[in-house]
Parts: structure tokens; sequence; C-alpha cells
């Protein structure tokens, strides 16, 4: 009877001791709820392993901001560290990671404003006593991770996600988006400092309305964020229509000549076999089958074979470009990019940077050849690109090709494929293989899955 006598009055007096005890599983549950949000939110794909590291990580972290460093530096040193240690762990870009600890920020703060004044004014207690008396902060704690525990049910049973994932995000669009959650991240300190130090004097009434003003403010910016997206998506599919509308028109032009010349055609085979002219055959074939490439070519342009519409954007605008200076181009597509292993933004600076080198060199020979090749290596669990092309120099060096400012062409910074190595070697699933022999130079991008 004197031991729960003891236990009550050390949970109901002052204790800040036993307040420093709370914390410690305070910290792991408040880690699973903000991991369950965010993967949950954001649709990331996470094995045990990097939810258990991450957890175990973010508790580590706020007890010690929590333990060592003052108020309110410790928050911010607590923002900065899980930004970091979720771009570590589950390779988000900066974008995720930094919705990854701001919409689980937001959520908790909106549920402990809307709770906190009826909890106080129902235990007749202040702010400082819910601190550092046990029993209060306890039951706070319960009330606040219960509520957190049925909206991380709610996500799951709906499936709701952010949809800006959906599309591909361009950089100006990115600053705008992270400008204005950091704006909405700030706002919300600001109106908690405010809570936290008037939460004795403010009516429940006023509480509640800030909580709806804030739900309000970020599920709008949210939903005009996401429409943003989308427009910005349909802007692109507009574009790669009209590109696809070309490509359809040159096809079309393309076929009824081919239709048109198809009896010549014929009778000119006709001729070369009725004389037993096998040489001239062959060298009439070979100019035959340029033209079909060509028509094969066109139609390998097509969104709904290159079903990205980045990636199918930047080929059509390369297959044109070399069209134009006189460069045969040979296409081949036997890959799924929805399903590309690796960064639509930095896969496409990367084939940008291969394609325009491409180009330059094949364009200086007198056969001027490109043949880019997309397929899956299911075999070796690999998705591959390779693109050759011709080129004069017999004699360049595939390693110092790689160095920072080596160039062998006038005008240009000698970045482009610095830049490749360096993107490339950002990621353990990723190899680029370069080769030459007498006719082709060749790069090989490996994508491990």
């Amino acid at each position: 009877m004197e031991l729960l006598n003891n236990i009550w009055n050390a949970l109901t007096t002052p204790n800040e001791t036993l307040i420093s005890i709370i914390l410690i599983p305070s910290a792991i549950i408040e880690g699973i709820l903000t991991l369950i949000i965010f993967t949950s939110v954001l649709n990331l794909e996470t094995n045990k392993k990097q939810s258990i590291i991450y957890v175990i990580i973010s508790s580590l972290i706020t007890l010690i901001s929590t333990y060592f460093i003052p108020s309110p530096l410790n928050t911010f040193i607590n923002y900065i560290s899980l930004f970091i240690i979720i771009t570590l762990i589950f390779k988000t870009n900066v974008l995720q990671s930094f919705l990854a600890f701001i919409i689980p920020t937001i959520i908790f703060a909106l549920v402990g404003t809307l709770i906190m004044n009826p909890y106080f004014t129902l235990f007749n207690i202040n702010y400082d006593q819910s601190e550092i008396i046990p029993i209060y902060r306890i039951l706070y704690l319960l009330l606040v991770y219960f509520i957190i525990f049925c909206i991380t049910q709610l996500l799951k049973l709906r499936k709701y996600k952010i949809e800006i994932f959906d599309y591909e995000i361009d950089k100006k669009s990115r600053k705008v988006l992270l400008i204005n959650l950091t704006i909405g991240l700030i706002t919300l300190l600001i109106q908690l400092i405010i809570t936290f130090n008037y939460i004795d004097i403010l009516p429940v009434i006023i509480t509640f309305l800030s909580f709806l003003s804030l739900l309000a403010y970020f599920a709008i910016s949210i939903y005009s964020l996401t429409r943003v997206m989308k427009l910005a998506s349909t802007t692109q599919k507009l574009q790669n229509a009209e590109e696809y509308n070309k490509t359809l028109s040159i096809l079309h032009d393309n076929v009824r000549g081919f239709k048109h010349d198809f009896d010549n055609i014929v009778t000119t085979i006709g001729g070369y076999v009725k004389t037993n002219d096998m040489e001239g055959l062959k060298k009439y074939y070979v100019q035959l089958e340029d033209d079909c490439q060509k028509v094969n070519n066109l139609y390998v342009l097509n969104p709904n074979l290159i079903n990205n519409p980045g990636v199918y954007s930047l080929l059509t605008t390369k297959y044109y470009e070399a069209e134009e200076k006189g460069i045969k181009v040979n296409m081949s597509l036997l890959l799924d990019l929805s399903k590309l292993n690796m960064k639509i933004y930095e896969f496409t600076r990367v084939l940008g940077i291969l394609l325009d080198n491409a180009i330059d060199a094949s364009n200086e020979c007198e056969e001027k050849i490109i043949n880019i090749i997309l397929r899956d290596d299911a075999k070796n669990h690999r998705q591959l690109i390779t693109i050759e092309n011709t080129y004069n120099d017999k004699n360049v060096d595939t390693e110092k090709i790689f160095n920072k400012g080596f160039t062998g062409k006038e005008n240009h910074t000698g970045l482009g494929l610095w830049e490749v190595r360096k993107i490339l070697n950002k990621s353990k699933n990723l190899n680029l293989h370069t080769t030459k022999n007498e006719k082709y130079f060749s790069q090989q991008i490996e994508i491990y899955y």
C-alpha cells in the first residue's frame, strides 16, 4: 500500500527526474508514428532494417537535443538532423525529405494545439503544471498519440498520398514548393510559440479557431500545389503531343512516299534479279534499308513507347537536332521507362549530356551515325542504355574525358562528363562503361535493380 502511495505521489507532484524518464519511450513512440505518417503520405517503399535504423537514430537525436541543447535551438537542430537522416536512410530527394519531417510536425502541432486548451480546462491546470507533473504529462501524451495513431490508420485505410510526386517537377516549381512549405513551417512555429505562451489566458474557442486556420492553410496549400503540378504535367503532355504530331506528319509523308514508289522499288529489285546483279542489289538494298530505318525510328518516337514525358521530349529534340545535321540516328527501345530504377531528373541530365557529346562527335565524321539502345537485361537484373557514335579522335583517353575541365572541343567547359560521373557515383546501383573500337565510341549506363 505504501508502494502504491509513493508511486501516486511521484506521479502527482512535480518530478523532473520522472519527466526525463518519460521522454525516452515518448521519443520512440513519436519516431514510430512519424515514420508511419511520412512513409504513408509520400508512398515511400521501406524495409524493416531502414525503419528500425530511423526510429533508433531519430529517438536518440530527439533525446540528445532535449537533454543537452537549450530551447528553442534544440527544435531547429532536431529538424535539420531529421532532414539529414531521412535523406541518408531512405535515399529521398530534397523535397521529399523536407516533406517527410514537416508533415508529421504539422500533424503533431495541430493535434497538440487542438487538445491543449480543452485538456487544461478539464483538469484545471496550466501549461507549467503539465510540463512538470508526470501524471498530467503522461495523460496528455497518451491522448495526443492516440489521436495521431487514429490519423495514421485513416491514412492507411484511405490510401492517401501526396500526388505531386506523380508528376515531373522542374527546378522552378520545386523552389516555389520549398519556399511555400518553409513559410508554412515558420508560421506554424510562431503560432505554436504564441499558443504555448498564452495558453493559460486564451479561450477554448480561440484555440479551436487557430487550429482550424492552420489546418485550412496547409490543406489549401497542398491542394493548390497539387493542382499546379497537374497543370505543369498537362503542359508537358501538350508539348509532347505537339512533338508527336510533328513525328506523325513526317511518318505519314514517308509512308506515302514509300507507297508511291513501291511499284518502282519492286521493278528496280526485279531488274537486279533478272540480270543477276547481286552487287548492285546489295548496294540498292543498303540504300533502301536506310529509308526503312528512318520510318522505324519515327515509329519508335511514340509517347506510348517512350512512356515518360521528360525522356520523350529529350529524345525527340535530340533526334531532330541530329537529323538537321545529317546524322543518321538508329533507335531501339525495349525498356519500360515507368519502371526505370533511377531518378528521372538525374537520368535525363546524364542522357542529355551523352547525346550532346554523341551529336558533336559524329557531326565531325564523314559517316555520321548514332545508335541509341534502351533495353532491359532481366537475366542480370539491370537496365541498359547504350549510346554509340562514330568519331574521329581514335586516341581519345576513355578515363581522362571524365576529368573536370577536360575537353577536346573549342568553347566547351569540359564539365559534361565530369557531371555525369559525379551523378553516377552518388548511387550504388549505377555504372557507366566507356569503350571504343575502330568505328564506334560507346557509352553504356547500367542501372541495377
